[in-house]
């Protein structure tokens, strides 16, 4: 048996809290509901309904455990499997009908009223919206359900490595990318009152027209158009292959041009920024998304004449920093995480090419390639199962980077409402 000293930190007997006595199961709060019976936690993962068994204790365990790390527990798990599975795949269904419908009908207004079928932004979001909600969900469900159907006696434990890296990286601490994550919702918010003033003024409220064109200003089906004052104030604009204002390579990442790029880049925070703080360490997270942000608008400003926002360029960042940084430290993570990685590049670069009229792909190549640059030249290949120390000229760096990140966010909000 490999001692713990050799083991990553995830994989290590120590990696969760210790148990109470007895038996009982964590929730994904990390709140401990204690049963009486080895049949009771049993019972508990059977009837679990919205999948938030994630850990459990027994009496031979030190800590929290994964239940597919213990035998006893895998016929309950399986049938708690299928049923989430098929539960994911109604789900999925669902969004597909709804979206589908609402498709349907964008197509039949765009062609009686212009005379023809015409692509445009609107319908683009769309479809993006009917495969990532709808079709995606569905897929993932029909997959774990022909997985879970196949499952024999064992076969569960095979797939606890990459369960228990995933568990173990959900309740970490990374104060950091807890930081950016409220900063986007600061400029959010900020960038969401600056528009409602804008249409007031322009417009005004009176009466159910106008809150009916203030719900489809602000949350319908639109482009870069649908916030279009702040971002004309604080969005990356070009001018002969530069930015229009230096500072606007600053305040661009934190403004979004529609609540459905807000919630994909804000969900690509959590994993990506969390994953990197808890590995490569906080000083690190930071600087890889303040180069990769400024490279990938440095790049926009070359390859797209349009008015460009959001942090996507970071996020590719953090994302090619991890490809390349655990490529060569393959002893942190499971084989199978990498490649979950590489299945997140190829996505994004479908839905780039799929949607490129309106989605900067110049600014995801560019981050993508500073990430994996950063990560290359900072990082040397180990062997080690143990994360990198951090030394002081991360420290005073990264918080620099931190700083200036703040700074940024303050600009942008500063820019909008002024």
């Amino acid at each position: 048996m490999t001692p713990d000293s050799e083991l990553p930190v995830w994989a290590r007997e120590n990696a969760f809290p210790e148990a109470a006595p007895g038996w009982g199961w964590v929730d994904r709060k990390g709140r401990e509901v204690p049963v009486g019976s080895f049949e009771e936690l049993s019972r508990a993962i059977v009837e679990d309904g919205g999948a938030r068994v994630d850990l459990v204790w027994t009496p031979a365990a030190r800590g929290w455990v994964l239940p597919e790390e213990i035998p006893e527990l895998h016929p309950a798990l399986r049938e708690a499997r299928i049923r989430w599975a098929r539960w994911e795949m109604g789900e999925g269904k669902q969004q597909m009908t709804i979206f589908g419908a609402i498709l349907v009908v964008m197509v039949a207004w765009n062609f009686f009223s212009t005379g023809k079928l015409t692509a445009n932004a609107s319908l683009g979001l769309g479809v993006l919206l009917f495969f990532l909600l709808g079709a995606l969900p569905w897929y993932q469900g029909y997959k774990r359900l022909k997985r879970a159907k196949r499952w024999a006696a064992g076969e569960m434990a095979v797939d606890a490595p990459v369960l228990r890296f995933e568990t173990w990286l959900s309740i970490q601490n990374t104060p950091v990318t807890r930081l950016m994550f409220r900063l986007m919702v600061v400029a959010a918010i900020v960038q969401l009152f600056s528009e409602i003033v804008y249409y007031n003024g322009k417009h005004g409220l009176e009466g159910m027209k106008g809150l009916l064109g203030l719900w489809h200003y602000v949350l319908g089906f639109g482009t870069l158009d649908t916030f279009g004052i702040s971002i004309a104030k604080a969005g990356l604009t070009k001018v002969d292959g530069a930015a229009g204002d230096w500072w606007r390579l600053l305040t661009a990442p934190f403004l979004h041009g529609h609540w459905l790029h807000w919630l994909m880049n804000a969900s690509a925070l959590a994993y990506l920024g969390k994953r990197v703080e808890c590995f490569a360490r906080w000083p690190h997270m930071a600087m890889v998304l303040l180069l990769s942000a400024w490279v990938g608008g440095e790049a926009s400003a070359r390859f797209m004449d349009k008015t460009s926002v959001g942090i996507s360029g970071g996020l590719m960042g953090l994302l090619g920093f991890l490809l390349v940084f655990e490529s060569m430290h393959r002893s942190l993570v499971p084989e199978s995480a990498r490649k979950r990685l590489v299945a997140g590049i190829v996505m994004t670069g479908i839905i780039g090419y799929v949607f490129r009229h309106f989605i900067d792909n110049a600014a995801h190549a560019g981050g993508l390639i500073a990430g994996m640059i950063y990560a290359a030249v900072v990082f040397p290949k180990s062997s080690s199962p143990h994360r990198p120390r951090t030394t002081s000229a991360d420290l005073v760096l990264g918080g620099a980077a931190v700083g200036l990140l703040i700074g940024s966010a303050v600009l942008a909000c500063v820019k909008m409402v002024g």
